[in-house]
């Protein structure tokens, strides 16, 4: 009988595009399979293997120049069709030959110019945007909305009988009725009004509807939770390995509550023997179940300032599956053997029953490590010998790392301080510590591990990719290391991207560098097909080490459990699971992104509410960034960012100078550069647009 893995390799094997007909001469011989044939055929055109082109014929999509991916949009509707697989350069993509495509669309493109790597857009496969906010406007007898986010850059017509109840310059989310094309605008209905910010909190709240963000769970979906084990029990523990005589901690932030990975150490003979153990968030949410389809969509948890929006509901994430301490919890353990060096030797995965000796936080486990803190170092004298083994193996794998290339980025994040009724208090820099580092070499141990067992094993798996950048982006770079470090090279590769890093270390240039660098890479995401990651200059990794907080995580841990079952896959199977991890990857890596932009909106948005109410106040300042329309400068006595636009600067002409990284007055020959401390004055706090512009 005819299945979709040999349907796809039928067209392989065709010279030309062809019709149903010649399939069906080809794989029917009964109604039946005619019923099948048109089905396959539905599903490989929906996922964009294969093309109908004009004339209804079907033809494989790279032998018609097609190629499929996420559209990235810009502001003034040109865009990049980012290929879903891997290895392949982005397709550019004019906005007149756009189709009306929306940012983050699912869509297939056709190569026009082999060289350029120009195309357009031939058919949407999956919109990204059913739901849109921004301002309703109502010109020349008609109302539209103005999208807030620039990366959608046309209006939305709304008939006057679906306004609702809102008014002109009202902040709306609209429901599209009706997508755009080349020939029309789109047309849709106010479905929500949203009200005006009046405080930081209610900011939040106007962030997750301009995002279209899951405030809850569907009552189905909470019902579900509710059937849940209230504990462990001992019928559980079946076929688990017991680890509960280990030694065991979690290290996270103050104000963490979800604990979905846990550690233990061992001194051995060759080196170190490192347990990283992982919530078994799988063993109570199989595939397709109710919270699995809830899971599946969200992706990702979304963190704020004030709340978290779990992934999971909280009756998994913050108790069943959270490994908090003294309680027993299933988990899946990966156990890692490594010599003196840092070189690991063995690894074996299984299911387990671990019981947490201590919920740590990074600040007590640095002032353990490094503060030698004696009232700390008493009250935890049990686990001083393991905090001490875990410390000499985070060095030697960070040592590791930085041998193979592996790009460490040291940028500067803010947190935002909330006081004890949620009112927004301060904004600083996050401070990041050695016990950070420890977390995060076990966790890039334990997904690299993972990854390479899996892929040994020849299983259809999701990894965690990341390619090389652009070689054409290498020259913005080479003119930036040219006039601020001295490094030799007269023309720089993405190998050079790490010892170029270290070179700017505690150097006024070292945030710049290290944003240029960082924003020439091609942004990390998941996929079924192995690329390795060039970040992490690691050749197999994959996401094993939160499924409380990422999908593919859970994926992955549902991969292991089948392989270590010993059941050895039909083909069907293989085939089902090869389709579903393509869905899978592209979803949960499109939900990556709106989790990371509505995160980094709140951000700004906080910054503009914390700077309320001080402009015309003087401040001193450093400039972090440089650009043909001012400086970008970040305050001393605040975590917080402004720009400098050149217009704003009025005591002479200034003009950008590209070579030397300045902006000098024509004049009075002042010279602003990077890294250069000045004072500035707060001209203009835009609340609404959520920005801060300066003024000297």
């Amino acid at each position: 009988m005819i299945d979709r893995e040999k349907l796809s390799k039928c067209f392989t094997t065709k010279k030309k595009p062809v019709s149903f007909r010649d399939l069906g001469r080809e794989f029917c011989s009964s109604k039946q399979d005619y019923r099948l044939l048109k089905k396959l055929l539905k599903q490989l055109t929906s996922a964009g293997d294969i093309i109908v082109n004009k004339k209804g014929l079907y033809g494989k999509s790279e032998e018609m120049s097609l190629v499929t991916g996420y559209f990235e949009a810009h502001k003034t509707g040109y865009g990049f069709v980012i290929l879903e697989t891997p290895g392949q350069r982005d397709v550019f993509i004019p906005a007149r030959k756009a189709m009306g495509a929306m940012d983050n669309d699912r869509v297939v493109a056709r190569v026009e110019n082999m060289k350029n790597r120009e195309g357009r857009i031939v058919r949407i496969v999956e919109r990204a945007h059913t739901k849109i906010s921004g301002t309703l406007d109502f010109t020349d007898d008609s109302w539209f909305l103005r999208p807030k986010h620039s990366s959608i850059p046309f209006d939305i017509l709304i008939p006057k009988k679906h306004i609702l109840n809102a008014e002109k310059g009202d902040m709306v989310v609209v429901e599209i009725t009706q997508f755009n094309n080349e020939n029309r605008p789109p047309i849709g209905k106010v479905i929500k009004k949203i009200d005006k910010p009046e405080d930081p909190k209610s900011e939040i709240e106007a962030v997750i509807d301009e995002f279209h963000l899951s405030r809850k769970f569907p009552k189905h979906v909470t019902d579900d939770a509710k059937t849940l084990p209230e504990a462990v029990t001992p019928e559980m523990l079946i076929g688990r390995r017991d680890l509960r005589s280990l030694n065991t901690v979690t290290i996270d932030g103050e104000r963490a509550k979800d604990f979905d990975d846990a550690v233990s150490i061992e001194k051995t003979h060759e080196g170190f023997k490192l347990y990283v153990h992982i919530a078994d968030v799988g063993y109570f949410v199989p595939w397709d179940s109710i919270i699995d389809t809830e899971a599946r969509e969200r992706a990702t948890s979304v963190y704020f300032p004030d709340r978290v929006l779990p992934m999971l509901p909280r009756r998994l994430s913050e108790d069943l599956c959270s490994l908090k301490p003294k309680l027993d919890r299933l988990t899946f353990t990966a156990e890692l053997d490594f010599d003196g060096k840092g070189n690991r030797t063995a690894s074996a995965f299984y299911p387990s029953v671990i019981n947490s000796n201590e919920r740590m936080t990074y600040t007590n486990v640095e002032k353990i490590l490094i503060g030698q803190d004696k009232k700390l170092r008493a009250k935890y004298n049990l686990l001083l010998n393991e905090f001490e083994l875990m410390s000499m193996l985070c060095k030697d794998l960070r040592q590791m790392r930085k041998k193979r290339g592996s790009l460490d980025f040291d940028l500067p994040e803010p947190e935002i301080l909330l006081d004890i009724r949620g009112n927004l208090s301060d904004i600083v820099k996050t401070q990041r510590n050695f016990a950070h580092s420890i977390i995060e070499e076990f966790m890039i141990a334990a997904n690299e591990a993972t990854a390479e067992y899996l892929t040994s094993l020849g299983v259809p798996s999701l990894f965690r990719i990341h390619e090389e950048p652009d070689v054409r982006k290498m020259d913005e770079i080479m003119k930036v290391v040219n006039c601020t470090i001295s490094y030799k090279k007269a023309k720089i590769t993405p190998v050079d991207f790490s010892k170029i890093i270290h070179k700017a270390s505690g150097t006024p240039y070292e945030e710049v560098i290290n944003y240029l660098i960082l924003r020439s890479l091609k942004q990390a995401r998941y996929s079924p097909i192995n690329v390795g990651h060039f970040g992490l200059a690691s050749t197999c990794y994959t996401h094993f080490t939160s499924p409380i907080r990422r999908y593919p995580d859970l994926v992955v841990h549902r991969i292991l459990r089948d392989t270590l079952s010993n059941e050895k896959p039909d083909k069907k199977t293989i085939e089902k699971t090869v389709q579903r991890l393509s869905d899978v990857a592209f979803n949960s890596s499109r939900r990556e992104r709106v989790a990371e932009e509505a995160e980094r909106e709140v951000i700004d948005a906080m910054r503009t509410w914390f700077m309320k109410g001080k402009e015309g106040e003087v401040l001193d300042g450093k400039v972090v960034g440089m650009n043909s329309h001012g400086m970008k400068v970040r305050l001393n006595d605040y975590f917080v960012d402004g720009f400098l636009h050149i217009s704003y600067m009025v005591d002479d002409y200034y003009v950008y100078d590209e070579g030397s990284l300045t902006i000098i007055g024509k004049n009075t020959k002042r010279t602003f550069s990077i890294g250069q401390t000045i004072q500035v004055r707060i001209d203009k706090v835009d609340i609404d647009e959520r920005e801060i512009l300066f003024g000297v």
